[in-house]
């Protein structure tokens, strides 16, 4: 098995997060909460790296104290919510999502380590889009498993 990560890997990862997520709004809408977080703790496994250690989680609709999530619990409230450890959480995974998509701006790869920057793009079920400036950092693990070991997600900056 080899070590060094590939861009092919890079982009296949994004994928892999992009068809979670939709699969956490379907499986909200189809059979609701339980479902989706069944879902979203499967997809929580399978892409991050919280086996590795604490993963340098800033989600897009974050703030104040709970800015920061680097424990599994904190992310699997922002993406299903309803967490009374997490008041504002309003579940980003269950908003109907149908498609993600992503624009690379930069990578950068060393051995094992990689980190991706560019857009995501998500469209709900109504057709909404919602365009996000997004970055994450992968380490690949004994398993030769990408695993997120920072996701930094922002809205784009609106100038005046």
């Amino acid at each position: 098995m080899t070590t060094t990560i590939t861009e092919q890997e890079l982009v296949d990862a994004r994928k892999i997060w992009g068809d979670a997520l939709v699969a956490v709004s379907k499986a909200y809408e189809e059979s609701g909460i339980e479902a989706a977080r069944e879902v979203a703790n499967g997809s929580l496994d399978a892409a991050y790296g919280y086996n590795l250690g604490p993963v340098l989680f800033k989600p897009t609709l974050a703030s104040g104290e709970q800015t920061f999530r680097p424990t599994r619990e904190g992310a699997l409230s922002y993406f299903v919510g309803h967490n009374d450890d997490y008041p504002l959480d309003g579940g980003f995974g269950i908003k109907g999502w149908r498609e993600v998509v992503s624009e690379t701006s930069a990578s950068f790869i060393q051995g094992d380590i990689a980190m991706w920057m560019g857009w995501v793009t998500f469209t709900d079920k109504d057709g909404n889009v919602t365009k996000v400036d997004k970055s994450w950092g992968y380490k690949k693990d004994e398993e030769g498993t990408l695993r997120i070991v920072l996701h930094h997600s922002s809205l784009p900056y609106q100038p005046e």
